[in-house]
């Protein structure tokens, strides 16, 4: 950091603060997500003025012979760390057995660590940063749907006398492309009927509702009188 800031370089800072929190807010904005325009580019501005500010203070933190007293100007932004931390915690949801604002948490850390950048003069890296953010929201958007991604849930099986025993529903389950990781069986005596719990992991499909594919394959066996599929407190 410079010891004195000019109008020029205060100006300068700012600019680039606002430039890359109206880059990476526009990018969200335009997908509806939370943490938008408006949000990013405030964040990113007001770590900006926390850095300039402690900038400024460091020059008025010097004594005659120049030597800097001992004054820890650095808890300003990290203080700003600090309460942008709070604010990511606070978007962060667990909804529906998913975990959501995620990014929404990661964008706000990086339009605050960018804004930080650009107050304390690191243009150059302030400005690399705004890119690699801009370009992981925008271009890997389009290639997530290209990778593979594991779900799980719980099928539960119940089956009257004489129906398919927990091996048949087990063979049934992995050949329609399931895996299973945890399974509990249990069987009435009073009239034979017995139920089948089953932890299963599958690949997430765009085109296809897996789970719904498996209870329509689960309820034409015979002797099945019920299958359920749940989902909602799994990872």
């Amino acid at each position: 950091m410079p010891q004195t800031l000019t109008i020029a370089d205060i100006a300068l800072r700012l600019a680039l603060a606002v430039a890359a929190g109206f880059l990476i807010g526009f990018n969200r904005s335009a997908h509806e997500h939370p943490a938008g325009l408006r949000t990013t580019l405030l964040v990113c501005v007001a770590a900006a003025v926390a850095m300039i500010q402690a900038n400024i203070l460091l020059v008025a933190t010097q004594n005659q012979e120049g030597h800097t007293i001992t004054l820890d100007l650095m808890r300003l932004p990290l203080g700003i760390l600090t309460g942008v931390g709070f604010i990511g915690g606070g978007a962060i949801l667990r909804r529906d057995g998913l975990v959501q604002g995620v990014t929404t948490a990661a964008t706000l850390w990086l339009v605050t660590v960018i804004g930080l950048c650009f107050g304390g003069g690191q243009n150059g890296l302030g400005a690399a940063a705004t890119a690699i953010g801009f370009l992981t929201l925008w271009a890997l958007k389009w290639a997530e749907p290209l990778m593979l991604r594991s779900r799980h849930g719980t099928l539960t099986v119940e089956t009257s006398a004489g129906g398919p025993d927990a091996v048949a529903i087990e063979s049934l389950v992995r050949t329609v492309g399931f895996a299973i990781d945890m399974r509990t069986f249990s069987k009435k005596p009073q009239d034979g009927s017995s139920s089948c719990r089953l932890r299963l992991h599958y690949v997430l499909s765009r085109k296809r509702d897996r789970p719904r594919e498996l209870l329509d394959e689960m309820l034409r066996v015979p002797g099945v009188s019920r299958a359920e599929w749940d989902d909602s407190n799994l990872p």
